[in-house]
């Protein structure tokens, strides 16, 4: 994690936004994005890792982060936000132009990819091979792209 003014203000705001969320293990989900924040190098894409699901799974807007956050993080934000009625391999391409929102979706990838993580919950092996075969496309669709853009 990078400790700066910006990074502090994005684990606040995303603390905020997700207070009282649970993740399907129960584990309260702000350890999301902030385990995927824990594996950027820089403060744009840390702030973007932390504050990559608040305008899809909470009531934050993105027009509230253009008023909290510069555009460079609100730009990777807003392509990290998986909007309603677009296919998710659709999206996932879109992501992949990007390198900053796609080493994010990488490691959100990766952490959402983590089977361990229901050790104990009663989840079906049909929903689990579901989340493998998801997040193998998504993941082949992303490390396929490079900095130009080319899927």
């Amino acid at each position: 994690m990078i400790y700066t003014e910006l990074t502090i203000r994005a684990m606040k705001v995303a603390y905020e936004a997700h207070h009282g969320q649970v993740d399907q293990t129960g584990v309260p989900y702000i350890f999301h994005p902030m385990h995927v924040a824990e594996q950027m190098t820089d403060e744009v894409s840390c702030c973007a890792a932390l504050l990559h699901d608040t305008v899809e799974d909470t009531s934050l807007t993105m027009d509230e982060l253009t008023d909290m956050f510069p555009p460079a993080v609100t730009r990777v934000v807003r392509l990290l936000t998986h909007e309603v009625g677009v296919p998710y391999l659709d999206y996932v391409r879109a992501v992949a132009r990007d390198p900053v929102a796609r080493a994010v979706k990488l490691a959100d990838l990766e952490h959402n990819a983590d089977q361990t993580r229901f050790a104990g919950c009663e989840v079906s092996q049909e929903r689990l091979a579901y989340f493998r075969e998801k997040y193998a496309a998504a993941r082949t669709i992303l490390e396929e792209a490079d900095d130009g853009g080319d899927v």
